[in-house]
């Protein structure tokens, strides 16, 4: 029987081939799965356009996470705390005030999970942090705490 797989199965095939397998294998794992579907005409081009949309989609959130990462680049995020007289602040700057700061000066939806923090920003100066956007795409925000008068 020939099936259009719609996933990647191990040992058979990616996703978007039509593999010839047994019927068993078809109508008792791959199909009840909705790892495969039947080969057929329809089924292939239906399956074909949806491929194309999803490849198209994933290229505009990529192309919009660029856009985002190469803004932060150019943008420093200021914040105002209140510090002691060794430079170390009496509270945090965590990724939450960050993702805030960036929808506020961006003016885009920002998930404070995007935001790649080891542990909460306690000192006075400048810092790079890490950004994850959606795509994969990889970005970095540069932090600038100051100290309150």
């Amino acid at each position: 029987m020939k099936v259009f797989l719609k996933r990647d199965v191990p040992g058979l095939g990616k996703a978007n081939e039509v593999k010839n397998v047994s019927d068993g294998y078809a109508r008792n794992y791959l199909i009840p799965k909705g790892l495969a579907i039947p080969a057929t005409q329809g089924n292939i081009k239906a399956a074909q356009t949806f491929a194309e949309t999803q490849k198209t989609r994933e290229m505009r959130i990529r192309e919009r996470a660029q856009h985002i990462a190469e803004r932060l680049e150019k943008t420093a995020l200021k914040f105002k705390a209140k510090a002691g007289e060794t430079g170390r602040l009496y509270g945090s700057v965590t990724s939450a005030d960050i993702a805030s700061t960036i929808e506020r000066v961006l003016g885009i939806e920002f998930d404070k999970r995007w935001i790649v923090l080891e542990r909460p920003l306690r000192e006075i100066g400048e810092h790079v942090v890490e950004v994850k956007l959606e795509g994969g795409v990889r970005g970095k925000a540069h932090v600038v705490i100051e100290a309150e008068d």
